[in-house]
């Protein structure tokens, strides 16, 4: 099975340090192929004979042990990468230099009540949800990534982690 993971919270402001080559090699030790991994950002492919529902404490853990910190992780298989972006939740959007999309990915499933589209007094869209992603729209002549990000962790909760719409599209080239 191939999977696409994505951590939380590391490499940010220098902060939580994890470099990609060492993060492959942890990878690798757990006997996952293929393994690349694409920006400095965390974002991960691999692939595993290991069953879906063991992989992720196994990773948390053994992330954990090697790097000296913990760091939730959002695991989808390239099925469910795939489904994301056969959604095409942006082709309302008009995107420019100053618009970014980005996705939000849930630990669990939602319980948030929003009703969606929605549309912050600054201009921050959230367009769509499903079970385990959020979509938002952001223009950044009118609002900031950060007031966004504070914004999706008040409704959906801090088990988040937000990519970019465009490495998504990488990801699911890889």
């Amino acid at each position: 099975m191939r999977y696409a993971l994505f951590l939380r919270g590391i490499n940010v402001g220098g902060a939580k340090k994890v470099p990609m080559a060492e993060l492959r090699a942890m990878f690798e030790s757990l006997g996952f192929e293929n393994v690349k991994t694409l920006q400095n950002a965390g974002n991960a492919v691999f692939e595993t004979k290991t069953s879906r529902a063991g992989l992720i404490p196994l990773i948390e853990k053994t992330f954990t042990a090697t790097f000296g910190f913990e760091s939730q992780i959002k695991l989808r298989t390239f099925a469910q990468i795939e489904q994301m972006i056969a959604l095409d939740p942006f082709k309302t959007i008009k995107t420019g230099k100053d618009v970014r999309l980005y996705v939000t990915f849930l630990r669990g499933k939602s319980k948030s009540r929003l009703p969606l589209p929605h549309t912050s007094e600054t201009g921050i869209q959230i367009l769509r949800k499903t079970d385990s992603e959020v979509f938002t729209a952001l223009n950044l002549k009118t609002a900031h990534t950060l007031e966004a990000m504070a914004m999706i962790e008040k409704e959906f909760g801090k088990d988040v982690t937000t990519r970019n719409w465009n490495t998504i599209l990488k990801i699911a080239a890889l």
